[in-house]
């Protein structure tokens, strides 16, 4: 039998699997992605990677997913700018009213573009392997994102070293409630 897959907020299931227990080969891909090295290749790269396997799989598996076995969610944000759609890879947490998003940007100075965007423009398109919906985002009141980052540290605790390395920044945490 496969891992344990919660109820996330409103019907929405996702793999659940904390680093423990993550095969081999996850837990070596979860390390390597926190280390300086990891961030220097993946950070330009993984974004591109996981378009690829996306369109190849037709939606139900992208780079970062099969890379560390973390449950990912392809997140369509209209750009804070531009207007225009930007659809991304992140980790999906679950979380009582839908789910939660991390924006470390691998420990950078800034935050993820695809903050921005939720702050600009809150509604958003969630797709989880098959499963489309569309979200209204909000940021997690304080108390709410140290649930979420203890919760998000269970499945990624490299999120401790991209916060060193965040500095000043304080990472942040949104909350996508089904629409």
């Amino acid at each position: 039998m496969g891992p344990k897959r919660p109820k996330v907020g409103h019907n929405v299931t996702m793999p659940g699997q904390s680093f423990g227990d993550a095969n081999a080969f996850h837990r070596i891909m979860r390390r390597f992605a926190s280390t300086p090295v990891g961030v220097a290749l993946l950070r330009p790269t993984a974004h591109h990677l996981d378009r690829v396997i996306t369109k190849l799989t037709g939606g139900r598996s992208s780079f970062a997913g099969l890379a560390t076995g973390i449950p990912v969610v392809m997140l369509t944000t209209t750009g804070a700018k531009s207007g225009e759609p930007r659809t991304v890879a992140v980790y999906g947490i679950p979380h009582p009213d839908g789910l939660a998003l991390i924006a470390s940007n691998f420990g950078g100075a800034r935050h993820p573009a695809w903050y921005h965007n939720l702050k600009a423009h809150p509604e958003a398109t969630v797709a989880i392997g098959r499963d489309t919906w569309h979200a209204n985002a909000r940021l997690a009141a304080p108390g709410e994102r140290d649930e979420i980052w203890a919760k998000g540290l269970e499945l990624y605790p490299g999120w401790r070293k991209y916060e060193v390395r965040a500095g000043k920044r304080h990472i942040e945490a949104f909350v996508l409630a089904r629409s």
